[in-house]
């Protein structure tokens, strides 16, 4: 089986005349986390977003270069959208739960893709939230409106959002900029255990929780990738002066 899940070949980024991404050549290997790290406006969160396609839902947006997920080019003009951004799950910076119940928020992906059988439902929101560590803290309540969870149960609650529906990649923007320590602690020990299945994603401002939770990182710096090796690597012996200046913080 071929270890890597994501191939990102000469990407260019451009929102009208500005150029976000420089010629982005990156290798993200199956079930493991990979890091996205670098100043805010470096072009972290433009490349999350192009693996699935998100990029495109913005005006004036024009993509050069190629991403592959399984050996098979994302941009090529019969990928079904909808197919790849179920197979390719995002996680946003601020905790968006639907204003319905837990329940419904864990089931709208799966009725959406055709699900209504209501047995297979339940055991596809048991599965789910117990895979996003939150289902003995809402096993009681799963009719309550989900707005009224925690941050970090809300958060918790858009993994199983994401998870039911059976991807093979998660993305997370920031999932933790938000949330508090106790949660942001809850949050890094669920990323740990779902790499087991899963290929991640994540960019983060916060390089310590780059150094705890992923086994690559990426240092982008002005919509170039500068660095990019095994985390413990990179924190510890970077090859490049100006990743070095970063992570010591002489910068950024």
């Amino acid at each position: 089986m071929n270890s890597i899940k994501i191939r990102s070949h000469n990407l260019n980024v451009f929102y009208g005349p500005f150029q976000a991404l420089y010629d982005i050549n990156m290798d993200i290997e199956s079930n493991k986390v990979t890091a996205l790290i670098g100043p805010s406006g470096c072009g972290k969160s433009t490349f999350l977003r192009s693996i699935n396609r998100l990029n495109e839902l913005i005006d004036g947006v024009r993509i050069e270069g190629q991403i592959y997920i399984d050996e098979k080019p994302i941009y090529a003009r019969d990928v079904d959208v909808v197919a790849l951004r179920k197979k390719v799950g995002m996680v946003f910076q601020k905790p968006s739960a639907f204003p319905m119940s837990i329940y419904e928020n864990v089931a709208y992906g799966p009725r959406i893709h055709g699900i209504k059988d209501r047995r297979v439902l339940d055991e596809i929101v048991e599965k789910s939230l117990k895979a996003a560590n939150l289902w003995n803290e809402v096993k009681d309540r799963l009719k309550a409106p989900a707005t009224g969870l925690s941050g970090g149960q809300q958060q918790r609650l858009v993994i199983a959002r994401v998870l039911a529906v059976n991807p093979e990649v998660i993305l997370m923007d920031e999932p933790a900029s938000a949330l508090d320590p106790i949660s942001t602690a809850k949050l890094e020990e669920l990323i740990a255990e779902l790499r087991c299945n899963y290929t991640i994603v994540i960019v983060t401002h916060n390089m310590q929780q780059a150094a705890r939770v992923s086994d690559y990182t990426g240092f982008f710096l002005n919509g170039r990738l500068i660095e990019y090796n095994r985390t413990e690597e990179l924190f510890v012996n970077p090859r490049d002066k100006r990743t070095e200046d970063y992570i010591t913080g002489r910068f950024g």
